[in-house]
């Protein structure tokens, strides 16, 4: 017969899961930051080579940047089919919105895909509760459209008439395709997830995601002039890989075993205010007072989501 936990092993694990999920939330936070510099960085290099292309470059140079850590920890074995095949569902979730960012940006602006990006939440949430039965409490269900409207406040500076004369096109249509498969990822995370530690999972992901990509990219490569392409796509390249895609991939692939995808996902209601934050260090004009409101919004929004619904079963991130 299985002996019962002690009221001090419970205690135990309780404060262990409290410091797993203040750990998760603390890295969301950082993560966030990341993602935010993400749009002006891929705004700037998007027109510097084919779009499959580009997104290849960015999966293939996190894998090689993370296969060192992999192979010491657990080695570089190739995965059995069925692993495999949950690995390359993932990541053909994250291939098309990743894709989706740069041929997006060819035909529309970065205000129109941030705007667009504001229903990640929402969508991660219709996701969950399909396949992981996840139930939002009465506080998240007003949360969700709160912090969706705060977020599309803040990208049109308080501005009603902005939004009425917004134009949606070709690349809204693509990017709000991948924000769909955004939303769908976040979810299968959490689904897929099988109690491999998550840097191994980080990285099979990444690397089927690069298989996929040299697939679709390869009938393009005879036709790049790569003299011609400039120094600043390639620093760009490594940005996004090192920092908007190995970092936030791991932190949110634990984070969404931790504190569920649809908190995970409350965090992006987070980017305009951090990209105007990050205007403000680039020397742009202070925001409006109009957009003030929108900000409170998506803070209350952010805050109701972290604190509702019952906590996660725990898991490390390394076992």
């Amino acid at each position: 017969m299985n002996k019962l936990p002690s009221t001090g092993e419970r205690r135990q694990q309780q404060g262990a899961t409290s410091n797993q999920e203040q750990r998760s939330h603390f890295l969301m936070m950082m993560a966030t930051a990341l993602v935010a510099t993400s749009f002006p960085v891929g705004a700037a290099i998007t027109n510097g080579l084919d779009s499959l292309v580009l997104t290849f470059l960015r999966f293939a140079l996190a894998a090689l940047l993370l296969a060192p850590l992999v192979a010491w920890r657990y080695g570089l074995a190739i995965p059995g089919l069925r692993d495999l095949a949950r690995y390359g569902v993932l990541s053909a979730f994250l291939v098309a919105f990743f894709w989706s960012m740069f041929a997006a940006l060819r035909y529309t602006s970065a205000l129109n895909t941030a705007t667009i990006f504001a229903l990640t939440p929402s969508i991660t949430a219709a996701a969950s509760a399909l396949l992981l039965r996840e139930k939002l409490t009465g506080p998240a269900r007003l949360a969700l459209p709160l912090g969706m409207a705060g977020a599309v406040w803040v990208i049109f500076r308080g501005d009603p008439t902005a939004l009425i004369s917004l134009n949606l096109g070709l690349g809204d249509g693509i990017f709000l395709a991948g924000t769909v498969a955004l939303g769908i990822y976040s979810t299968l995370v959490k689904y897929l997830h099988r109690g491999e530690p998550m840097a191994q999972m980080t990285f099979w992901t990444l690397t089927t995601g690069a298989i996929w990509l040299l697939l679709l990219s390869a009938p393009r490569w005879p036709d790049i002039a790569w003299n011609a392409v400039p120094v600043s796509v390639f620093a760009g390249i490594a940005y996004l890989a090192v920092f908007t895609t190995l970092a936030t991939f791991f932190v949110f692939q634990w984070s969404a075993t931790i504190i569920g995808p649809t908190k995970v996902m409350s965090y992006t209601y987070l980017n305009p205010a951090l990209v105007l934050i990050i205007g403000l260090i680039l020397g742009k004009d202070i925001p409006p007072l109009a957009t003030y409101p929108g900000l409170l919004l998506i803070v209350t929004a952010t805050f109701v989501l972290q604190s509702s619904g019952r906590a996660h079963k725990m898991q490390g991130i390394f076992k």
